[in-house]
């Protein structure tokens, strides 16, 4: 098979003032027509820089490229103008990048700017973009594509918009196509629904794809062949049986390791809290917010669980189903509309400020983006030493200094970090600074908010080993917040499954994913991709159309019934009558 692209040998620096920083270290790899490549690692391995470097986007200075070529249908890159570059990207090489909001113009209509490219490269008229535009919005799934052509970016979801990038990058039917993180930000039914769109443009033009990512279960069933990169340089390459099959490299055993399998049974608890009493109770807990003009937004409506001490509950659905926003009126970080929270049997909606107060030594949250929750001015001695003057836990500083790093210690960081700000700091490691934070005025019970989405996947698994060691150390309750079903289902006894702001299942963690009952809840788990190219591979591929009604999955007028002992099932009111 020809090679339509090869990269030989190529070293990327970045210079500063101070010192020159080798980001690209001598990689070399190429990708033949008609194949999908994927380029794997963690945050500064390299892999995006690796992908802009081909496109010729790296800012110049403070990057430049120190050596190497990188090889298009017989051209070399390094040595085109910027001129010359521009008629290749679009038209030859497209682009997909991980944020489409960003790289969406905010002022432009949708269909515009896939036209541009059209007339740019293809020399079309305005008339002829404009219908092929159409065109392109329909072959990628996008419905009423004659409609949304004049609708702006902020009036179409994130999966909608990470379409509409993929249109634009495939418009003109690019020889190779370079996703960079294509579906990081997306849940999992929309990520299959793009990864679906990928492969189908791709069968139908026969393109090339580099596709970067950090998540190995997406690589095993897109991709023919893997380069593995750590700290610049490729340390392992293969086909991508062969690499799941027999990893020869320690980091891509690592990688492999560290994530949870869905189709793996779950380890049981040793100290599993079936018997214990509710820690917490929530009933009918609603949370509306009026959008004006008579509008409202039921992000909660009308939820009912409880969680028993010493228990994790996962709470799961795709953004916009309702999770965070219950974690935070469970707290009364946002107010309820209606419903009662019980903790320890005390009514938390009618506690004054002062009370509540109190009561946050008892119930702490742990946030979602670890950099955004810390004080980026404040040294980590003093965010972490702020919960403790609060609640007034320690009588002298000395008496403070030495539970800052007591809590630091306790999380796996070293007592002299507390003298360290924040950007100091890799994401896992802010993480467990935030974790320390919730830990100082000994909670019993936590939210956990979507903790682990911002991190690598390397680093997910050290920060659920830490939340479980601290749960079995500390006696923890955690409602743990998360649109990842394969990390919930190995660290919740039970799993409660929210879509359109009802809790459609609920049951313990291992019946849930083996016996699923309500449509929405299949449909999330087929979604999930397995680390395995052999099950991969055997998946048929099905253009999801998105679900935007609650009535597709009768919620508008359903109640929980228990179809077996503790499983609960959202049923339309008429069938469990």
């Amino acid at each position: 098979m020809e090679s339509i692209l090869k990269v030989d040998n190529l070293h990327i620096s970045f210079q500063s003032k101070e010192e020159e920083f080798d980001a690209v270290r001598g990689v070399s790899f190429e990708v033949k027509k008609g194949e999908t490549l994927g380029i794997v690692g963690e945050s500064g391995s390299g892999k995006s820089v690796t992908a802009r470097s081909i496109m010729r986007l790296l800012p110049s200075p403070p990057s430049y490229m120190k050596e190497g070529e990188i090889t298009f249908l017989g051209e070399n890159l390094a040595e085109k103008t910027e001129k010359e570059m521009e008629s290749i990207r679009g038209r030859d090489i497209g682009m997909i990048f991980q944020d489409p909001m960003t790289s969406l113009n905010p002022t432009i209509r949708i269909g515009n700017q896939i036209a541009e490219s059209l007339m740019k490269h293809q020399d079309l008229t305005r008339e002829q973009a404009k219908k092929e535009a159409i065109d392109i919005l329909k072959q990628v799934g996008i419905r009423n594509s004659e409609e949304r052509y004049s609708q702006y970016p902020h009036e179409f979801s994130g999966g909608m918009r990470q379409r509409v990038m993929i249109a634009i990058a495939l418009a003109c039917r690019p020889t190779l196509l370079i996703a960079d993180e294509p579906t990081t930000a997306l849940d999992v039914t929309i990520q299959k629904q793009i990864l679906n769109v990928m492969k189908h443009m791709q069968e139908r033009f026969g393109t090339s794809i580099i596709l970067i990512t950090h998540d190995l279960g997406v690589v095993a069933g897109m991709c023919d062949a893997v380069v593995v990169m750590k700290e610049g340089e490729i340390v392992e390459r293969g086909t991508t049986e062969e690499i799941f099959a027999s990893p020869r490299h320690p980091y891509t055993k690592k990688l492999l390791n560290a994530l949870p399998r869905l189709d793996e049974p779950k380890k049981p608890k040793k100290d599993h809290s079936t018997d214990k009493p509710p820690l917490l109770d929530v009933s009918s807990l609603r949370q509306h917010f009026d959008l004006g003009k008579g509008h409202t937004l039921k992000a909660v409506d009308d939820i009912s669980f409880f969680i028993r001490e010493g228990e994790t509950l996962g709470l799961v659905g795709e953004s916009g189903s309702g999770k965070s926003t219950t974690g935070r009126a469970i707290l009364r970080l946002n107010e309820p509309t209606g419903g009662v929270v019980t903790y320890e049997g005390m009514s938390v909606n009618g506690m004054t400020k002062r009370e509540m107060k109190a009561m946050r030594r008892h119930m702490q949250m742990i946030f979602q983006d670890p950099y955004a929750s810390l004080n980026p001015r404040f040294k980590v001695m003093d965010i972490i030493g702020q919960a403790l003057d609060i609640h007034g836990l320690c009588k002298t500083k000395q008496d403070r200094k030495r539970r800052v790093e007591e809590l630091l210690e306790l999380v796996g960081l070293q007592r002299d970090h507390a003298k360290r700000y924040p950007h100091e700091f890799s994401g896992g490691q802010r993480q467990r600074i935030g974790i320390a934070r919730a830990l100082a005025v000994e909670p019993k019970f936590i939210v956990c908010d979507e903790p682990l989405s911002a991190l690598d996947v390397s680093i997910q698994a050290q920060i659920v080993e830490l939340l479980q060691d601290l749960q079995k150390r500390l006696g923890l309750t955690y409602l743990f917040i998360a649109h990842d079903l394969s990390m919930v289902k190995h660290i919740s006894d039970r799993v409660a499954v929210m879509y359109a702001g009802k809790i459609v299942e609920l049951a313990e963690s291992e019946e849930l994913y083996t016996n699923p009952q309500h449509p929405y809840t299949q449909s999330l788990l087929s979604a999930i991709p397995i680390p395995d190219p052999t099950i991969e591979k055997k998946k048929e591929r099905v253009l999801l159309e998105e679900q935007t009604d609650a009535d597709h999955y009768g919620l508008q007028a359903s109640e929980l019934v228990e179809v077996s002992k503790g499983h609960w099932v959202a049923v339309p009111v008429e069938a469990g009558a």
